[in-house]
């Protein structure tokens, strides 16, 4: 893994803060202690010592030691010579979620007939304020290795997807999701300046999708286009990703435009 892999993997990957509410007498704190100590683990996929997790999470060490030593025995985390790390079973909840969502459920077969027609890398990710999530992935020839992961984050505000569910935002919520954002280039052709962020999510609006060159990866191309429920309101993006050293841009707009925009439609509730 490469140090540009790591920067995009954590690139907005932080998901919705979890609060501890106070005087909230059905919050179960210990629970909560639990879940950061497995949510260590996104800024460092790497087992890890007790220490190490103590520091991550803010917890003292002796709290660490005892949800830690909870959770290797109801087996969500595992022992391993270098420390400990999340197990197997921490996949089957990402398995029980994603069987039980109604869009991923229907946007499967949408998508592997776009794979095959496209014949390049065609994603669903989900929008969570912030950050896109990727919940399906549908590989083509050449690919990373974090390419082929469903659960990566990567940022709302420049990615072609995040910019998809921006132009079917007021601008309210728009200024407030990029104000919020850390807005860092994540190659030299990220756009990261507010102005010139609302003239690309502008360019959506009026073409229905959007179109992202080397923002996130070098050699990169995307365009998505937005999911949005039954009320109009954007709750994801199917995206299609090519590489430039096989399409000029224009060609590649042309074809994967109309396609991505159409499978976007045909996800939509009647």
């Amino acid at each position: 893994m490469t140090a540009s892999d790591t920067r995009v993997l954590n690139a907005g990957a932080a998901p919705t803060e979890m609060r501890e509410p106070k005087n909230d007498r059905l919050f179960v704190e210990a629970l909560a202690r639990g879940f950061r100590v497995l949510e260590a683990f996104a800024d460092n996929p790497a087992p890890m010592s007790l220490s190490e997790i103590a520091a991550a999470t803010g917890l003292d060490k002796s709290a660490a030691q005892r949800l830690v030593h909870t959770l290797v025995n109801i087996g969500y985390l595992e022992k391993t010579p270098a420390g400990v790390a999340p197990s197997r079973r921490v996949l089957e909840r990402s398995f029980d979620y994603l069987r039980s969502n109604p869009l991923v459920h229907r946007a499967v077969p949408i998508l592997a007939d776009l794979r095959r027609t496209v014949k390049e890398r065609v994603d669903l990710s989900l929008f969570d304020d912030l950050s896109m999530i990727y919940v399906v992935r549908m590989q083509s020839k050449r690919d990373t290795f974090y390419a082929h992961l469903i659960g990566r984050r990567v940022p709302t505000f420049c990615t072609s997807g995040g910019r998809a569910v921006l132009s079917h935002l007021g601008h309210e919520t728009v200024l407030d999701i990029l104000h919020r954002s850390d807005r860092r280039k994540f190659t030299p052709r990220t756009t990261v300046e507010i102005d010139k962020i609302l003239a690309r999510i502008e360019e959506v609006r009026d073409t229905g999708y959007s179109l992202a060159i080397e923002e996130i990866l070098v050699g990169e191309i995307a365009v998505a286009a937005a999911v949005l429920d039954g009320a109009g309101q954007p709750v994801g993006a199917i995206h299609i990703a090519a590489s430039l050293a096989e399409w000029q841009p224009e060609e590649f707009v042309s074809r994967a435009g109309p396609l991505v925009t159409a499978a976007a439609a045909g996800l939509r509730p009647a």
